[in-house]
């Protein structure tokens, strides 16, 4: 057809006859490996409709699959299109194939200083988790102390939940009662740079956790 077009002997049009090809060609390798990854999905089944995925930065419900995208609803209701390419290149983490075993791992860190005892900080750490809602009683929650830096030792709180789909709520909440339950306790969280520094008279724990 080429051939009878007029002006299909310039330069011109052979070099945009190139430009188009070079784009159909990526655009159709496009496709395919989407349509590859799906036939992938299809058969190594990672997850199905309705299970709490992380796949890349994305977390979310698995809210639709087809040949070419997999869709994500995400805690903020937010509707994210992942091509199935990257799907199949990219890490998987199926929250809700866990929640069937012993549950949905859950972890966070909190930073004290040496003058706070440690068994009174695992005390009040698990403390708070009892007091968190979608936080299960079994396995009962557990402290880990993953390091000792020069002027302060990180405390890991970890715990189970049966809810992965509420997850982003129960991190809010377990911080809340980490919070209150140290104020509680007269433990204070604090960078290391500002009790230097700080007067020695002030406290940074809100009034109403204060003893008389």
């Amino acid at each position: 057809m080429f051939p009878y077009l007029p002006g299909s002997d310039s330069p011109a049009f052979q070099g945009v006859s190139i430009f188009v090809g070079v784009l159909l060609s990526l655009g159709s390798t496009g496709f395919v490996a989407n349509a590859v990854g799906g036939l992938m999905i299809i058969y190594m089944r990672p997850f199905i409709i309705g299970d709490v995925v992380k796949i890349g930065n994305n977390l979310g419900t698995v809210v639709s699959k087809s040949m070419l995208v997999t869709r994500l609803n995400t805690p903020k209701n937010e509707e994210v299109s992942v091509p199935n390419k990257m799907v199949v290149e990219g890490q998987i983490v199926n929250y809700s194939s866990t929640e069937k075993g012993i549950g949905v791992f859950m972890h966070t860190t909190v930073t004290l200083g040496y003058d706070v005892s440690w068994r009174k900080v695992h005390e009040v750490m698990i403390e708070a988790a009892k007091r968190t809602s979608e936080i299960i009683d079994d396995p009962k929650p557990f402290v880990l102390q993953t390091a000792l830096n020069d002027f302060s030792v990180a405390y890991e709180l970890n715990g189970y939940t049966k809810n992965p789909s509420k997850m982003a709520a129960t991190y809010s909440e377990l911080h809340q009662n980490l919070q209150d339950c140290l104020n509680e306790n007269g433990i204070e969280i604090l960078s290391p740079h500002y009790r230097v520094e700080r007067s020695s008279n002030e406290t940074t724990i809100p009034k109403e956790y204060r003893k008389q």
